[in-house]
């Protein structure tokens, strides 16, 4: 959805590093920045990494707000572009909002203990020893691949099918598609299973089969739980988030983009 907004109270966070924190200090200058709790806006300096360490944060908190990321990494993917001169909060006013659903994940290890944790990239099995991992993938309650040998398997949001999605040869998918992709990671069996795109109202469940001789490790974005035996993985869509792009440079346009870098 496209602006105009009418957000007025910004609240500034910023990564730990020289560009980030001269940045922040310029724009403190310039603007009168509002505790977290009552902005309307959160404008976040740093990369990909410290947005999404900003989104789990606000879901932690249970104090989500829209975000505009103003990019001081490297890829910036969830970023806009750093610009001199330029009216912030009239920016911030006509930046087109996407909405974001994160993945829910229930992990359970092996000695019966449980966590919960969200992902708005993606969720990822792992192998954690040299032996490849052996897991039963479940949608919606029925088995489609009794026994998944492999390095990993993962379940990626739209927002997220351009990170390790993509590297591990997964499915690109615009914003809107209301899909998720489920994408192998060095399958060893069945050999030529490349995956499915599923709809996003379908729940995945992940079994480990041999857990004690083939542990395998749970990564819902940069939280790791390890030693799993089952995992569950669906849409929340009661937590979703809005990131807010500059006209031009909205998150759908990357992800079309993606798919013609050569």
């Amino acid at each position: 959805m496209s602006g105009s907004h009418q957000f007025s109270r910004l609240a500034l966070l910023a990564v730990d590093s020289e560009r980030a924190q001269e940045a922040a200090g310029i724009l403190a200058s310039q603007y009168d920045f509002v505790p977290q709790d009552e902005a309307d806006v959160m404008v976040v300096l740093g990369g990909d990494g410290f947005m999404l360490q900003t989104l789990h944060q606000m879901l932690d908190d249970k104090c989500v707000k829209p975000a505009y990321g103003i990019n001081m990494g490297t890829v910036g993917f969830l970023m806009n572009k750093a610009r001199k001169r330029v009216d912030l909060l009239s920016a911030i006013n006509r930046a087109t909002a996407r909405e974001i659903a994160p993945l829910r994940m229930e992990a359970t290890g092996q000695d019966g203990t449980t966590q919960t944790h969200f992902a708005i990239n993606e969720v990822s099995l792992l192998r954690e020893t040299r032996q490849t991992a052996k897991i039963e993938v479940s949608v919606s309650d029925k088995v489609r691949i009794q026994e998944l040998v492999c390095d990993g398997v993962l379940v990626a949001t739209p927002a997220g099918s351009t990170a390790y999605n993509l590297s591990a040869n997964g499915p690109i998918l615009p914003l809107d598609s209301q899909l998720i992709a489920l994408t192998p990671i060095s399958a060893f069996r069945p050999r030529r299973w490349r995956g499915a795109i599923l709809p996003e109202r379908s729940d995945v469940t992940f079994r480990v089969r041999e857990p004690d001789k083939r542990p395998v490790a749970v990564v819902a974005d940069q939280t790791e739980f390890r030693d799993v035996a089952e995992v569950s993985i669906s849409i929340s869509r009661e937590q979703e988030l809005t990131l807010l792009f500059d006209r031009g440079h909205s998150l759908d346009e990357r992800i079309v983009a993606e798919q013609f870098v050569t």
